[in-house]
């Protein structure tokens, strides 16, 4: 038979045929176990060789293992620290038995590598005996967790963030993913070896998932992914993110019932009924079709505490009157250089600072990007940066973090299937929960159905509203108007919604709408609610104001007699 020995499901191979097997034959020796059989059985056949998926399963000892090693792929341009070489000894008697009352055998703390020794754990100030958690890729040691006695965890420090028996996985059509190392070992005794852990449990409210980036070619083949984490409420804000991530359509989900987790549920009951637990597993609701089961925890949540509060940005005086769900989009717009993308800027830095957001910006009109970049620096900074801070504390801080959480799609040419796609990617990789696209003239939907100018629009905002509500994002949309009119004195007019081209289409099919309009006798920037979809996230009509403050480029706001020397970012 013909062997790829360059690629298998789109890994590139490092090492082909790492056991030094007979390449092509379907059966032979274990590289795992044959050598420790007794000498008339170690040329026994008890293994199993797929070469098409690169793995092998042996019949006797009950191991799948890898043919190959693998390269990694879309590797994040990080330097990482590589924890040493793994030297791994025979485990203590009290280590073994420890693990023994946790229903774990010896066999399946070989298969993981899992190993002790002394470590330094700032918990307790001292150097401690740990169990050693060694998170192996592509047959190297990529990280290491530490637990000591007392339950105190660290990871090595400056390696990568990678699943836990990531390996694992390859090959396979479908993998499940846990919250610890001992529910790893959990499943891998119950016979289900293809499973996975997040290297750094779940926190509430945390969705920095940058282990999911640094892996997520290890889910492109994935038919199913059965997420079975904790029970408790980080536990299923992680496992909704997962969702939210590698997308509904692959993930199921299963219940402890009773139990905290896989661990726990292998002691009270057993092997046979953990793996039922794993094989009921169901699967994530189908989009557009709802059930009550499936809401009436939002139900019994409504008629207890009413209407959830909307995000909001941190300013008070807009916050008064208006904030938002994700899942939605936002139109704003306004006359041309009447700060709408520096107010946007400062909406989505508002989202970041207090719900930890990670944006995307499709903006080709705030390139070149370094001073897009410069431009959200100095809100964050709350002033201008000058040449002596480049390097400083301050500087470094603040650079690492728009680093970590702000996005900036650059294209040759943008469309809007091509950003749409580029923001799936952020979603799935990044983690985002808001993308800008600035202005939406100037990023086209060239594969719509119709030319007609109304049902143009609406095409182009359902697939909008069907981007946010899949990825449960907020997107922004910059929307110039048309035409501009002057009333009787001269003065430019507000311009509306029903001002941007397609019209009636971009009121009636956006959640909301929000007006940037300068004044120029005062001196200020109004911002005004042109529509909210639900009456609970601000008002109809209402209206504030703000100065524009020069050295952080922010809006503060404005309740004082007119300023004649304000400076407007326009100017």
């Amino acid at each position: 038979m013909q062997v790829n020995n360059t690629e298998i499901n789109g890994f590139q191979i490092d090492q082909f045929n790492q056991h030094n097997l007979k390449v092509g034959d379907h059966e032979g020796t274990c590289p795992l176990c044959s050598h420790e059989r007794k000498s008339e059985n170690r040329k026994k056949k008890c293994a199993s060789y797929d070469w098409e998926r690169g793995l092998g399963t042996c019949h006797n000892c009950n191991t799948t293992f890898q043919l190959h090693t693998y390269q990694r792929k879309g590797v994040s341009n990080k330097t990482y620290v590589r924890p040493e070489s793994l030297k791994k000894g025979p485990l203590t008697s009290k280590v073994t038995k420890w693990f023994g009352t946790r229903g774990i055998s010896q066999r399946t703390l070989d298969d993981l590598n899992v190993s002790e020794g002394p470590e330094y754990m700032p918990q307790t100030n001292k150097e401690e005996n740990t169990i050693k958690f060694n998170y192996m890729m592509g047959g190297n040691l990529i990280n290491i967790k530490y637990r000591d006695g007392r339950k105190n965890f660290k990871l090595y420090k400056g390696a990568e963030k990678v699943f836990y028996n990531i390996d694992s996985i390859v090959g396979h059509n479908f993998c499940v993913i846990v919250e610890g190392e001992m529910d790893v070992l959990a499943l891998h005794e119950a016979g289900i070896k293809n499973v996975i852990s997040v290297p750094n449990g779940a926190t509430l409210n945390n969705n920095n998932l940058d282990y999911l980036d640094n892996c997520i070619d290890y889910f492109i083949d994935k038919e199913k992914i059965i997420i079975a984490v904790d029970q408790d409420e980080p536990g299923q804000a992680l496992q909704q993110e997962l969702i939210r991530r590698l997308g509904a359509e692959v993930c199921y989900t299963c219940s402890f019932d009773d139990c905290k987790d896989a661990n726990e549920y292998l002691l009270k009951y057993s092997k046979d009924e953990l793996v039922k637990v794993i094989n009921k597993a169901k699967p994530v609701p189908l989009e557009n079709v709802t059930t009550f089961k499936d809401i009436e925890g939002d139900v019994c949540d409504f008629v207890q505490n009413g209407f959830k509060p909307g995000y909001q940005i941190g300013l008070h005086d807009f916050d008064s009157i208006f904030s938002t769900y994700t899942g939605q989009f936002i139109t704003v717009t306004g006359i041309p250089s009447s700060g709408k993308s520096d107010f946007v800027d400062q909406m989505v830095i508002g989202y970041n600072q207090n719900y930890s957001w990670k944006v995307a910006f499709a903006s080709p009109e705030n390139a070149p990007t370094y001073l897009h970049a410069h431009k959200l620096m100095r809100k964050i900074w709350q002033g201008m940066p000058s040449k002596n801070d480049i390097d400083s504390d301050k500087w470094n801080q603040i650079s690492e973090h728009i680093n970590e959480n702000f996005f900036f799609v650059d294209m040759e040419r943008y469309t809007l299937d091509s950003v749409l796609k580029k923001g799936a990617e952020l979603v799935k990789r990044k983690g985002i929960k808001c993308l800008v696209i600035d202005p939406f003239n100037k990023i086209r939907d060239i594969n719509a159905n119709s030319a007609d100018v109304n049902a143009y629009t609406l095409e182009y905002l359902t697939k909008i509203e069907m981007f946010a509500k899949k990825y449960d994002v907020l997107v922004i949309i910059v929307a110039h108007p048309t035409k501009m009119y002057k009333n009787s004195d001269g003065k430019i007019e507000e311009p509306n919604m029903y001002n941007i081209k397609g019209g009636g289409e971009w009121y009636d099919a956006s959640y909301h709408g929000l007006l940037v309009h300068r004044d120029y006798e005062a001196k200020t920037t109004k911002v005004k609610v042109l529509k909210v979809k639900f009456q609970n996230l601000g008002e109809n009509g209402a209206e504030t104001h703000f100065k524009w403050e020069t050295k952080s480029g922010s809006y503060i706001p404005y309740r004082n007699p007119i300023d004649e020397n304000a400076i407007l970012p326009w100017e």
